[in-house]
């Protein structure tokens, strides 16, 4: 209990924190966005090794294909945005990464470079019109849609978590 209530200031101090900057969009999705990668990072860290390849019915993304395509998607809507992946990376070989250590590397590295790109947003970019593949929106929309789909895998990976008895850790 104590940890909810703690994640939840942190997350009020930081969103508030913003109210003084010009890139209040682009802080507050930061903000928002980092707890949804914490704790998506704490559930690739619960599940063990062996229920990576576990997946509620044929043709459904395994827990360990699930949180490799919460990072494909990272590098994607970022590309998109303007920001290529860093050199090394390669968005179609990412789904051939095994094992939970590299699975979780994988994810991390991810999340750390989409973060690292939200505030290179400027204000005046964020009525753009970017062509997503899946929809045109302006990268404001983008950046929620890297909010938004973080958030829904997460919560797939709730379901997963709670089939498998693995308890969120920040619920305990």
């Amino acid at each position: 209990m104590k940890m909810k209530v703690l994640a939840a200031a942190l997350l009020l101090f930081a969103v508030c924190g913003t109210q003084a900057q010009d890139d209040l969009p682009q802080a507050t999705v930061k903000a928002v966005l980092a707890g949804n990668q914490g704790q998506v990072v704490q559930l690739a860290e619960a599940f063990s090794e062996e229920q990576y390849s576990w997946r509620p019915a044929e043709g459904v993304n395994s827990v360990g294909e699930a949180l490799l395509h919460v990072a494909q998607a990272n590098y994607y809507l970022a590309l998109k945005m303007g920001f290529p992946p860093p050199e090394g990376v390669d968005m179609m070989e990412l789904s051939k990464i095994t094992g939970k250590d590299n699975i979780i590397a994988t994810l991390k590295k991810s999340n750390e470079f989409v973060l690292s790109k939200i505030m290179m947003v400027q204000n005046e970019e964020l009525s753009e019109e970017v062509d997503f593949g899946f929809a045109k929106m302006n990268k404001m929309g983008g950046l929620l849609a890297m909010m938004e789909h973080n958030g829904e895998h997460k919560g797939q990976l709730i379901a997963y978590a709670r089939s498998n008895g693995v308890v969120p850790p920040w619920s305990k």
